[in-house]
């Protein structure tokens, strides 16, 4: 039985609800045997109901967890939402901006979640925190604990390749791209793509140059972030809102892999 656009959007809402109330089984039950969470791209994924649930460990149920949400895509059986995730550490409130993709997966009667992807910017959530001054330092104190305590040293590290990838650079010249590709310049846009570079309709449907040039044109860029070597950004058009996402490779700058999500409409 297909996933409806409805079916989709209830299993992605679960998600959020559970953590805000703190339901560890409830959240975990959501993902499928061999489900896994990336948060944030870059760092190592969590796979399996073990693997989840220490993450929730570390992350979610030490701390009160709120997911705002603007614009939800739904694209065949991919959800990406794009909004703001707010997290209490201490006394300090931290916003991220945030994209998500849910990839989903029907189960008997039930739509699971097959693979968590959240997109969002280690360094600066790490500069929001740091300039609580002392007062975070009790919450830092606390998370580092946690971070050794469920994911040991080897699941610690990994968390902190967060830290690597393209960063402002890397937007900055993806920035680049858009304004090249926005204007209709492909000779430039092909000049960004790494060799071989993939360009796709959400995950499988090719795209040409001229066509990925053409859902640009009358784009407007929003809310650009580099997560690891991954760069995300919503794009405004007449008829809505879509979202791309992007593999780079920073030294050289090269684009080699691209997604473009919309919905049909």
């Amino acid at each position: 039985m297909p996933i409806t656009r409805a079916d989709a959007l209830a299993a992605v809402e679960r998600s959020p609800a559970a953590a805000a109330a703190r339901d560890r089984r409830g959240w975990v039950g959501l993902f499928t045997p061999d489900g896994q969470v990336q948060d944030p791209v870059g760092s190592s994924p969590h796979r399996g109901h073990a693997a989840i649930g220490r993450f929730f460990d570390t992350f979610i149920g030490p701390r009160d967890v709120a997911y705002l949400p603007d614009t939800d895509i739904v694209s065949g059986e991919t959800v990406v939402r794009d909004g703001v995730l707010q997290a209490a550490l201490g006394s300090i409130m931290l916003r991220v901006p945030i994209y998500i993709r849910y990839d989903l997966q029907r189960s008997g009667e039930e739509v699971k979640i097959a693979a968590l992807t959240a997109f969002w910017e280690l360094p600066s959530m790490v500069g929001q925190f740091l300039r609580g001054g002392v007062k975070g330092v009790p919450a830092g104190l606390q998370l580092s604990r946690a971070l050794l305590t469920n994911q040991g040293l080897i699941g610690t590290l990994g968390f902190l390749n967060g830290f690597r990838g393209t960063g402002a650079d890397g937007k900055r010249q993806f920035g680049r791209f858009l304004d090249d590709a926005r204007i209709g310049d492909e000779v430039a846009v092909r000049r960004w793509l790494g060799k071989g570079a993939r360009i796709t309709s959400g995950d499988d449907t090719p795209l040409s140059t001229s066509d990925l040039l053409s859902r640009l044109s009358d784009s407007r860029p929003r809310k650009l972030i580099a997560s690891g070597y991954h760069i995300a950004v919503a794009l405004e058009r007449d008829t809505g809102r879509d979202v791309l996402t992007a593999e780079v490779d920073s030294k050289p700058f090269a684009i080699r892999r691209i997604r473009y999500f919309s919905e049909q409409r």
